[in-house]
């Protein structure tokens, strides 16, 4: 039996549908998803969320479509931070009254002329007042802190570190974070701030890193240079005892893009995490 919880992120398998998405994951045994919202029908998401409700899977987070106060790679429009943390609130609503318990994951967008003072205020205050509604919609908000090669695009909080100040900041029970092994693997403080803020931990994010040869350029776990072994080792002994979602970046425009095959990137990727398990609960 699993003794480390498992999950696949639907960005794992981009190029399928959300129905196809649960048929694969049901089909592979699969106990949890983290849900990309960009996946469900804007107009209509309800029978879908019905679906996967019905299906068994177990929602562990989610990915909202609008996710970050300021504009990001994925969501340049609306620019307005009011606005964006508008559609955010929508879906703590949708989620919320179909997943209590759950976990929505942020990160802050760009700061707008490199104002990182002022961004740094926005953030802070507009994070505090959406702890605040998601807690009284039953879920949790997670800080993603993303690696520097994104500073330009999506975040400008680029260390653990920085997502821990901001974290402090906000100081709310509803609004933690949420680790990706891919964004902090180098940093050398990020074990003690791991055995430091283990409460706050609400979801972690597994793959494994080459240099990228595209924005979404990730690897399966135990195909790259992250001592992934020793990274989860120190989050579970730290005392999370959440999922493990794997979380697959690619590019169809690379000759082999994990992308082009998802059922069998998937397969490949939860066989390779019991692998990794089983050295880390030995």
């Amino acid at each position: 039996m699993s003794q480390l919880p498992f999950g696949i992120s639907q960005y794992t398998t981009w190029p399928q549908t959300f129905a196809q998405d649960l048929h694969l994951y049901r089909r592979l045994g699969i106990e949890h998803i983290e849900v990309c919202e960009a996946k469900l029908s804007a107009a209509n998401p309800h029978p879908q969320l019905r679906a996967l409700r019905d299906s068994g899977l177990q929602v562990s987070s989610v990915q909202p479509r609008f996710h970050s106060p300021f504009p990001n790679s994925l969501r340049k429009r609306p620019a307005a931070p009011a606005e964006r943390m508008h559609r955010l609130r929508e879906s703590i609503q949708l989620f919320g009254a179909y997943f209590p318990g759950t976990t929505l994951v942020v990160n802050t967008g760009l700061a707008p002329d490199g104002d990182l003072a002022s961004a740094y205020r926005t953030a802070e205050r507009e994070f505090k007042k959406i702890a605040r509604f998601a807690q009284r919609h039953r879920v949790r908000i997670a800080l993603e802190p993303l690696n520097p090669v994104y500073m330009n695009t999506d975040t400008f909080v680029c260390s653990l570190a920085q997502a821990v100040r901001l974290m402090e900041a906000v100081d709310h029970a509803a609004f933690g974070l949420f680790l990706d092994v891919w964004h902090y693997w180098e940093e050398t403080a990020a074990p003690a701030l791991i055995r430091r803020h283990a409460k706050k931990i609400f979801g972690v994010h597994v793959s494994d890193w080459r240099r990228p040869r595209a924005f979404g350029d990730r690897v399966l776990p135990g195909a790259g240079e992250i001592p992934l072994v020793a990274m989860l080792r120190t989050i579970r002994e730290a005392g999370y005892a959440g999922v493990y979602t794997l979380e697959i970046f690619s590019d169809l425009r690379l000759r082999d893009s994990l992308w082009k095959q998802p059922a069998r990137t998937a397969a490949e990727g939860q066989r390779a995490f019991a692998k990794i398990e089983g050295k880390i609960c030995a």
